[in-house]
């Protein structure tokens, strides 16, 4: 039986959840959003920390207040300063009238700032100052200008690690760590990548549906671009469908063919269960059926033996040992 999907949308930006991980995460989310900590969201590229980052100020005491965002790393190294904090008349040379900055707009509300960790030094000093005393001069100015936000973070880098190697400030790490929220990638959620398809296909073709082919395509690769790039790579089958159904032809050549395709990798190494047992129904495209199977015909094949069973899985001793009892614990409810 598949889970059932959640759906909800933050400022705009749709989220559709199936996985457990991905709800766990969002439980914490709601409980985080009525705090007024800093948050540090992290995760690899692509896995919806924005939508992430959204769902906090959504849920929090300040929803009705100002939402901003911005990237680190698209602001001009020169106008960092004047961007986040403002600017008066005359600050520099095409300064031709005062500018609040985000801070100010996001006054009493969110700020959200991506790619954190692509802050050059000299702005962490400044931001750290910002974020303990809640006050600043804008560029040029000689006015203290005092505003109340809720810091909300995002990086796909190993902040501790820049830590470590003297790139990222200790202090502002831990002032923006507060509570640190992990997006887990797209290949461990992957109930998500069995509902996420339908979503975009609903934008990009609403009469277009997913073959049973193409599906376990999806499944077993590894999207390393997470998300987005299941996104793209449904809106070029779309294009390239030549009916309403997508079959596993109309997906990108490198989706279709990539060694990460470990999952029919697998099935064709391992073969049916030994004791004849047949294949799930073609109708059965519940992801964890067709995962705890497979589970089963390793453990088959491998004696028991649980180690040699997870190296063939591609997965750790110590995931396999808690999926197996995942399902112990199933069966006995």
């Amino acid at each position: 039986m598949t889970e059932q999907t959640d759906s909800a949308v933050y400022l705009g930006m749709k989220a559709v959840v199936a996985s457990k991980p991905m709800k766990r995460l969002l439980e914490t989310v709601r409980r985080v959003a009525r705090t007024e900590a800093a948050v540090l969201i992290t995760g690899e590229s692509g896995v919806g920390k924005e939508l992430v980052a959204r769902a906090l100020h959504h849920y929090s005491l300040r929803a009705s207040q100002p939402w901003v965002d911005v990237s680190c790393a698209t602001l001009p190294e020169n106008l960092v300063e004047s961007e986040l904090f403002g600017h008066e008349r005359g600050a520099f040379s095409s300064a031709d009238a005062p500018k609040p900055g985000l801070f100010e707009l996001a006054d009493k509300g969110t700020i959200f700032l991506d790619e954190i960790g692509e802050l050059e030094s000299r702005m962490q000093v400044k931001l750290l100052r910002v974020l303990d005393g809640g006050s600043f001069y804008r560029l040029g100015g000689t006015r203290k200008t005092c505003v109340n936000v809720r810091l909300v973070t995002a990086t796909n880098q190993d902040l501790s690690d820049m830590v470590r190697l003297g790139c990222f400030r200790a202090d502002l790490f831990h002032r923006l760590s507060q509570i640190q929220i992990d997006v887990p990638p797209l290949r461990e959620r992957p109930a998500d990548i069995l509902v996420l398809p339908e979503h975009f296909l609903r934008e990009y073709r609403p009469d277009g549906r997913l073959s049973p082919d193409a599906r376990t395509i999806l499944v077993g690769y590894d999207w390393p671009g997470n998300v987005r790039e299941l996104r793209n790579a449904l809106a070029k089958a779309a294009v390239m469908s030549a009916c309403g159904e997508i079959g596993a032809f109309d997906l990108p050549e490198h989706v279709r063919s990539a060694n990460g395709n470990s999952f029919r990798r697998l099935v064709r190494a391992v073969g049916p269960p030994a004791n004849g047992g047949a294949s799930p129904p073609a109708t059965d495209w519940s992801i964890e059926t067709m995962e705890r199977r497979l589970i089963f015909q390793v453990l088959e094949r491998t004696g028991g033996h649980q180690q040699k069973a997870a190296e063939l899985l591609g997965i750790s001793r110590r995931t396999l040992s808690r999926k197996l009892k995942s399902y112990t614990l199933e069966e006995a409810v």
